[in-house]
C-alpha cells in the first residue's frame, strides 16, 4: 500500500461544461493503475484501470467523438 495522495487533473480540451473525468497518474509506477473519477462528484466512487484498460478507454473516447 502506498500513501501517496492522487494527484487528479483534467484534459486540458476540456471545457467547462460539467461533463468530465479526472485521472490521477502518479499511480501507474507505484500501484500499476490509473484512478479515475467524474470531476463532479470528487468524494464518489474512483475507478482505478490498469493502463492497458485506460489506453483502449481514451482510443475507445477518441473514436467516439469524431
Amino acid at each position: 500500500m502506498t500513501t501517496d495522495t492522487p494527484r487528479w487533473f483534467k484534459s486540458s480540451y476540456s471545457e467547462n461544461g460539467g461533463v468530465c473525468i479526472e485521472v490521477a497518474t502518479n499511480f501507474i509506477t507505484t500501484l500499476g493503475v490509473i484512478p479515475v473519477r467524474d470531476s463532479k462528484d470528487p468524494d464518489g466512487p474512483v475507478l482505478t484501470l490498469p493502463p492497458d484498460a485506460w489506453s483502449e478507454l481514451v482510443r475507445y473516447a477518441r473514436h467516439a467523438s469524431v
